[in-house]
């Protein structure tokens, strides 16, 4: 490595309220793996399911509707491969596949209310502590907040 290659890469390594905080995320990032690892195995999911899960839910909350196509494309999946994830939430009944009324060959797919339930027992104190932590920062902080974590996933996608 040339002298100017470790230069820049002690000054990126130097301490710094900065580099602080990016240890702190990388920690919790950690954490909550460890934690969705946890979940996955004490109800026989592997993590992939629980990551399908999550698509789900959160298309869900923003009104969308999801189908096997674009959740395989979310988790970087093949038609194959989607498509045995989806057979496998379905028999566990943690999803269910809908036809559209209007086009009964667009199927969607949504989570049973069981599943929400199974998430929300594990995860729910985590949800809760994060909103008790959060009610507690001023607007201007929870802007900035949100400005760093979206310009975090941005940066991760």
């Amino acid at each position: 490595m040339s002298d100017q290659g470790r230069e820049e890469l002690a000054e990126r390594a130097e301490p710094g309220p900065e580099m602080e905080i990016v240890h702190l995320l990388r920690a919790v990032v950690v954490d909550l793996g460890r934690s969705t690892a946890r979940f996955a195995q004490r109800n026989g999911m592997h993590p992939t399911e629980v990551r399908a899960l999550i698509a789900l839910m959160d298309a869900a909350r923003a009104g969308e509707e999801i189908t096997a196509g674009r959740l395989g494309s979310e988790l970087g999946l093949n038609s194959a491969g989607t498509t045995a994830l989806v057979d496998r939430l379905e028999r566990a009944g943690h999803v269910r596949r809908v036809r559209d009324a209007r086009d009964r060959r667009k199927v969607s797919i949504e989570v049973e209310e069981r599943a929400v339930a199974l998430g929300r027992s594990h995860f729910g104190p985590l949800i809760d502590r994060a909103v008790e932590l959060l009610r507690g920062y001023d607007e201007r902080e929870l802007a900035a907040v949100r400005r760093f974590l979206t310009g975090m996933r941005q940066a991760a996608d």
